[in-house]
């Protein structure tokens, strides 16, 4: 038999070392799922996940020596960092008595992937005892790496437990996604936050609690706050706060500035080619529809803090100018370009204010999506009803034969009016009659409707002149 990746027990007191020197993050990882924090929405009772986790224990419990055990699902945990998805993967092949084995799409490829799958098939032949595989970052593996697992899992040498951070439906292929149940894991909130930052504060063993350490409530509420729901950043800015605070009376003390400056910042949850890129430039878009100013200035800020592409937020405010806007403020567009040339002329930092101006503006513009319906509306008649012919009379016709097919013939030049408006049909025969601009009765578009109703009345007198003379 081929060597596997089982640990020795050189190996499990080398591991035993290195997590004595461990981040904190990394000792507090919870050794039982009743010490797992949050995600009550797929951990609940009665939760799939849940039972899953309940299926494997008690199979565990009701195994006879030499029996097969049952493969667990595959399953794709998707989620922010620090939310928990390695520790679910250890948790669950620990219940199972499962051999755990992981890869880093990162840092693996295809041969990894083969050679843990050739070990798996070994163990599960000659230990009888299943594999989970667990891959973090497994968005990162393109979709023909991803096929490398697919005959392991269906055939059952390995149950798949992927992490990522990314939208699986955007990332992994179709054949893997239909072999895997998809969990979703939400930030973490203040208040799990503070007990896990508590449990941290007391734990003897693993944790703070040998060490006399005080953090102000001002501190904790703080790290829970500025974390952004990430347990790892708050746990590691807990650690570094506590490393540097001062020792007084033979105690440090953690203060809100201490944690503020442990943490240096909010963490900005931002990946400007994932999907919380498409996330915020739609939050931003549908607040300026919402003609709230303030909450698209906060989701401005958001793309600007993560680092965004002042071009990316000029493009999708020029958009919704006409998108939402339009006409009913011919200015909006004008507005959003200007944001745009400034961003490219002077670019980050100086530009946050013109593209800030251009989104408040937007925001408190009246709002139209005639023009929006209107282009819609005609290509959709376009798919309908095909090429329909120019008529004639619109027609160019540069040379003698098109003049003698009848091109421009009977074309009145519309300057030639008393009104600037000849009577002439510009649609076509089979459309005419068909609107595709409305405009509302909101902002300048009030002023249209009247410029339109002005048109047609003139035609119409045009029209019913012309029909009396003849």
């Amino acid at each position: 038999m081929a060597k596997t990746n089982d640990p020795s027990l050189f190996d499990a007191a080398a591991a035993r070392i290195r997590t004595s020197g461990a981040p904190l993050a990394e000792r507090m990882r919870p050794k039982k799922l009743d010490d797992f924090l949050g995600q009550d929405e797929i951990l609940g009772p009665g939760k799939i996940l849940r039972r899953i986790f309940e299926e494997a224990a008690a199979a565990k419990a009701t195994a006879v020596d030499g029996a097969l055990p049952a493969p667990l699902p595959s399953l794709i945990f998707w989620g922010p960092p620090g939310t928990g998805k390695t520790t679910l993967a250890q948790l669950l092949a620990r219940a199972a008595d499962a051999h755990f084995t992981n890869l880093s799409a990162v840092s693996s490829g295809v041969k990894d992937a083969r050679e843990v799958i050739q070990h798996a098939r070994e163990r599960l032949s000659f230990e009888r005892r299943r594999t989970i595989l667990f891959v973090d970052e497994i968005h990162r593996f393109n979709k023909a790496q991803q096929d490398a697992f697919l005959p392991a899992i269906e055939d059952g040498t390995i149950s798949l437990l992927g992490a990522t951070t990314e939208n699986p439906s955007f990332e992994l292929n179709g054949a893997l996604l239909s072999r895997c149940r998809v969990f979703v894991l939400r930030h973490l909130g203040p208040e799990e936050l503070g007990k896990l930052l508590d449990r941290a504060l007391y734990d003897t063993a693993r944790g703070l609690g040998a060490q006399p350490i005080t953090l102000t409530p001002g501190a904790r509420e703080a790290l829970c706050r500025l974390a952004g729901g990430d347990a790892r950043t708050a746990l590691n800015g807990l650690e570094l706060a506590a490393l540097t605070a001062p020792l007084k009376d033979g105690r440090r003390s953690v203060d809100e500035a201490l944690a503020r400056e442990a943490l240096q910042r909010n963490t900005i949850l931002y990946d400007a080619a994932g999907e919380e890129h498409h996330n915020l430039i739609s939050a931003l878009h549908k607040s300026i529809r919402n003609s709230n100013p303030d909450a698209a200035l906060y989701y401005l800020a958001r793309m600007i803090e993560g680092g965004e592409d002042p071009m990316f937020i000029a493009r999708r405010l020029v958009r919704a100018a006409s998108e939402d806007i339009g006409l009913a403020d011919p200015q909006a567009v004008v507005q959003a370009l200007a944001a745009k040339q400034a961003a490219e002329f002077i670019g980050y930092p100086e530009c946050d204010t013109a593209l800030a101006q251009a989104a408040v503006y937007l925001a408190c513009a009246p709002k139209s999506n005639a023009i929006y319906r209107a282009i819609h509306d005609a290509r959709d008649e376009v798919k309908e009803s095909g090429p329909v012919a120019v008529p004639l009379h619109l027609r160019n016709a540069p040379t003698g034969l098109m003049k003698s097919l009848g091109y421009a013939d009977g074309y009145q030049y519309d300057h030639d009016w008393p009104e600037k408006i000849s009577p002439q049909e510009a649609m076509p025969d089979a459309l005419k009659g068909r609107q595709f601009y409305a405009p509302t009765d909101l902002g300048f578009e009030k002023e249209i409707q009247k410029r339109l109703a002005y048109f047609e009345k003139v035609r119409k007198k045009l029209r019913e002149g012309r029909d009396e003379e003849v």
